[in-house]
């Protein structure tokens, strides 16, 4: 008997998954705030030199704002006062029509900044002042939480194939929504950027582990499914958190109103049951059918456990049971999981650096922030659920190669036409391969490195981000190089996707010998990788 078999018998999406399923989507609504968070507090708003050094003995007394801008910073060529310039001294014959500001002396801010509070009450760069030679710092706090989120993804995935998929999902909770916490409260502009890292490595942790969870507890047929559930998890965080920043226009409460449903998560994490893999896979045969038992109790299907022994769960999953521990090591030891690490990796690097270098360039529809932030997570909807039906009729492969497939072409033809036309079509495509990927890598690697597997690629992918604002710099160079690169990278890794072994209707592997074929008795293995 195979495990999903087993899982098939005690109704591989009953209630105690859908309990499970979810649990998990709530469970990470705070990750992927975090992940808009800059967005919206590492906004600069628009801003001028503080004026009150001029305005000695109170000359500006009878003077308008107007008036008083205009004797004391100059005009840029749009006509809005300077940013990071000021007059040395008080300009009054500025005030006749017929006088130029051509020949008048100007000097870098003395005292400060003046901010337009209209739309943010506070943000990072009103906070520390991080304008003008300061202005990369407010955006380098998302650089740097992408670094810890690569990171973070790294570690959890080795710690939870060491030590199990449930106590480091509440190390990731707990950790995540601490350092958030904390971070609200940061005294200083280093404080906060050393505490965004932390967030972003600990709080990784949830996202990759509730979907090998998710993954792991259901049967074939359900996987897609759940795999699409588990994406809309991330478009009902992104319509959201728009809703939730337009009420809160404080960096410090915004922060501090995204990291605490994070009780939630925590609360009901004991209720998330242990992958019964995992433990078979590591021979605690005891706790995987006290697990299972709980899971048929739940479906209603008690009679289907109650006759199987938890020695006879060892026959399921069959590996060396001695000191063998997995790494990520084991990812590239054999030749076929070492080409699927390989394919998989340049997949998912592909995929995050299309996405987020189209999310970091996003047109507006003539609409302000908060509303193109919602519309965009409303166009992942259509995206997602076109997901279901394209993974049952043309299987994971195609999918994932043809969705790559079409944002490569898309961000092309964007090149011809004026910029910000086809970007809804784009970014409908590009949702649709990164639902995709996620899915389809969890059915790839076998369970003993799933875990690992997802690690990696995950660790990837935040490369990918973390590089996507680097190739959208390279628009000085050439107004459509970034697309150009991008584009580039979507088709290259169309071309790679086509590769790996389609996994449409198959078990998931257990054991690295599953994936290189060479177990005995493994009947409905994966096709060979490159078929």
């Amino acid at each position: 008997m195979k495990f999903e078999d087993l899982l098939s018998e005690i109704n591989g999406f009953g209630r105690f998954q859908k309990m499970v399923l979810c649990i998990n989507f709530f469970g990470r609504f705070s990750l992927a705030c975090h992940f808009l968070l800059g967005n919206f507090i590492a906004v600069i708003p628009s801003h001028h030199c503080s004026i009150s050094s001029l305005d000695v003995d109170e000359i500006f007394e009878n003077l308008t704002q107007e008036e008083r801008l205009t004797v004391s910073i100059p005009v840029q060529d749009d006509g809005t006062p300077a940013s990071c310039h000021m007059f040395s001294y008080p300009q009054f014959h500025l005030l006749s029509n017929f006088s130029s500001p051509s020949e008048v002396a100007v000097v870098q801010c003395q005292n400060g900044w003046e901010y337009d509070n209209s739309t943010f009450i506070s943000t990072l760069a009103t906070q520390w002042d991080l304008v003008c030679d300061k202005r990369a710092l407010s955006r380098l706090t998302t650089t740097i939480f992408f670094i810890g989120v690569m990171f973070g993804a790294a570690a959890f995935g080795s710690l939870s194939a060491m030590f199990g998929r449930k106590p480091m999902l509440l190390v990731s909770h707990m950790l995540g929504m601490g350092f958030g916490l904390c971070s609200a409260f940061s005294s200083s502009f280093i404080m906060f950027a050393v505490l965004r890292f932390f967030t972003g490595f600990t709080i990784t942790g949830s996202v990759i582990i509730s979907t090998i969870l998710n993954v792991e507890w259901v049967s074939i047929k359900h996987r897609k499914l759940v795999g699409v559930i588990d994406s809309l998890s991330w478009t009902f965080a992104f319509m959201s958190f728009p809703l939730v920043a337009y009420f809160i226009r404080d960096w410090r409460w915004l922060t501090v109103a995204i990291s605490l449903p994070t009780v939630t998560a925590i609360i009901t994490w004991w209720w998330v049951p242990e992958s019964a893999r995992w433990l078979i896979a590591n021979g605690r045969v005891d706790k995987a059918h006290y697990y299972l038992h709980k899971c048929a109790v739940m479906n209603r299907k008690k009679e289907v456990v109650v006759s199987i022994k938890p020695e006879n769960l060892a026959k399921i999953i069959v590996i060396d049971r001695g000191n063998r521990k997995y790494s990520y090591l084991d990812l590239v030891r054999t030749p076929k999981m070492r080409k699927l690490a390989l394919l998989t990796g340049i997949t998912w690097f592909a995929v995050a650096t299309v996405a987020y270098g189209i999310s970091f360039n996003i047109s507006s529809f003539g609409l302000n922030r908060y509303l193109t932030q919602f519309v965009y997570g409303a166009i992942e909807i259509p995206a997602k659920l076109s997901i279901y039906y394209l993974l049952d009729k043309f299987g994971r492969r195609i999918t994932q190669a043809g969705s790559l497939l079409f944002v490569g072409i898309s961000l092309m033809i964007n090149i011809f036409i004026p910029k910000g036309e086809i970007c809804p079509l784009t970014y409908c495509c590009s949702a649709t391969s990164f639902g995709t990927v996620i899915l389809y890598s969890s059915e790839l690697y076998p369970t003993v490195v799933r875990q690992n597997g997802m690690g990696y690629n995950s660790f990837v992918a935040r490369l990918g981000v973390s590089v996507a604002p680097l190739i959208l710099l390279s628009d000085d160079v050439w107004n459509h190089f970034s697309q150009v690169i991008l584009s580039s990278l979507g088709l290259s890794a169309a071309f790679v996707a086509y590769l790996l072994p389609e996994t449409r209707g198959r078990c998931l592997p257990e054991t690295i010998e599953d994936v290189e074929g060479i177990r005995y008795g493994y009947v409905e293995k994966l096709s060979s990788l490159g078929n």
